[in-house]
């Protein structure tokens, strides 16, 4: 089979296909996808080329869409019936003008709002919830079970909403080893295939920035994660709402790299397929609107593991205020690499030099909600 690289976008309006030419040129856009339902992330697998999209809302309820025909067709796994399905059940008129019947009874309706992740972990696919759960499919996502472990934790009742509410939002894994990220809990960890939990939020002993308000080190990372990426070697990096972290012990302690970059905030984090020391972030402004500081879209490049930072500008606006989301930034697995970001303005823009330039592949798009890639050799 010829090489294949496309995007996974997740929006507002649907999941949409970002398809490559063979020297990752020319890119065509296949969607808006899933009937449209809010998506916020959507996730492949590079083995059989299997599709899923997770999202939802108030109005549709939470579910996993699934593809196994590379996007032409998709079925819905609903994991819990929303606003609509109420109002079909009880109108036969609406009925006729939707020209729908009302999902069947979902399994976690009143429990569970939106889908918010995806992570695929062996043969396991795991899905991370609002309000924050982590639910298992061992059938490629037609039926989920809830980790009830993570749920049982004893941290549980004190897990605090962040702006987005109390989201399960990353899901790293290998093996019998899971890491998960909730905001505003901190970062989970469990070495026993979900059955027992850990929460791993403690700083080193090494100098930190002090915060911009209080003027504290502290000693625990704050526990709003935005996002978290594991490298090849084991290495995890994360992008806090305080600040860039990195763990070399599996998370059980993180050091501050947040050193060099113009700011503190920001959502994704990145990292090189081959080069576990080369990673991505993209700083905003925390407050007045967070978008990047001074109008100027730029990527970071760190190829020390963030102990240095460098500006990659090139091909980006000088004048811009969107958004990049913490789901919203993925790299591909070619040689040089490509890296891709999705705006809340609706654009995505890619690299194929491992961040040295960049171009605009796609825009005028709903508000992008996630970025990830399926690349197959």
């Amino acid at each position: 089979m010829a090489e294949s690289i496309t995007v996974l976008v997740g929006t507002t309006k649907g999941a949409f296909l970002l398809d490559a030419d063979s020297g990752r040129q020319n890119w065509s856009i296949r969607g808006p996808l899933c009937d449209g339902w809010p998506i916020n992330h959507v996730l492949g697998d590079p083995e059989t080329g299997m599709l899923w999209a997770a999202g939802g809302g108030e109005w549709h309820g939470a579910g996993i869409w699934r593809s196994a025909d590379g996007g032409d067709s998709w079925t819905l796994s609903q994991l819990s019936n929303g606003t609509m399905d109420q109002w079909l059940a009880n109108d036969p008129a609406m009925r006729k003008v939707f020209g729908r019947d009302p999902g069947p009874d979902a399994p976690f309706t009143g429990q569970v709002n939106t889908l918010w992740a995806l992570g695929k972990v062996g043969g396991t696919l795991y899905a991370g919830a609002k309000p924050a759960a982590l639910f298992a499919s061992q059938d490629d996502g037609a039926t989920w079970d809830r980790v009830q472990g993570l749920s049982d934790h004893p941290s549980a009742d004190g897990w605090q909403p962040g702006g987005a509410g109390l989201v399960l939002h990353t899901i790293l894994g290998e093996g019998d080893r899971l890491w998960v990220a909730i905001s505003a809990a901190g970062v989970f960890a469990s070495e026993d295939g979900g059955q027992t939990w850990e929460q791993r939020n403690r700083r080193t002993n090494q100098a930190t920035v002090p915060h911009p308000i209080t003027g504290e080190c502290g000693h625990e990372v704050g526990l709003c994660v935005h996002n978290m990426v594991r490298a090849a070697n084991g290495t995890i990096y994360m992008q806090n709402h305080q600040g860039v972290f990195r763990s070399r012990d599996d998370g059980r302690t993180w050091d501050e790299i947040t050193e060099g970059l113009p700011s503190s905030f920001g959502f994704p984090v990145s990292v090189h397929p081959h080069d576990p020391d080369t990673l991505f972030v993209l700083p905003l402004t925390e407050f007045g609107g967070r978008f990047p500081p001074e109008g100027k879209a730029t990527v970071w490049r760190s190829r020390d593991a963030g102990d240095s930072w460098e500006a990659m500008r090139n091909g980006l606006p000088d004048q811009c205020f969107f958004t990049v989301l913490r789901q919203a930034m993925a790299t591909d697995r070619a040689d040089p690499a490509g890296i891709y970001f999705g705006t809340n303005s609706g654009s995505v823009y890619a690299s194929t030099d491992a961040g040295d330039s960049w171009t605009e592949i796609a825009r005028h798009l709903p508000t992008v909600l996630g970025v990830e890639v399926l690349h197959r050799a």
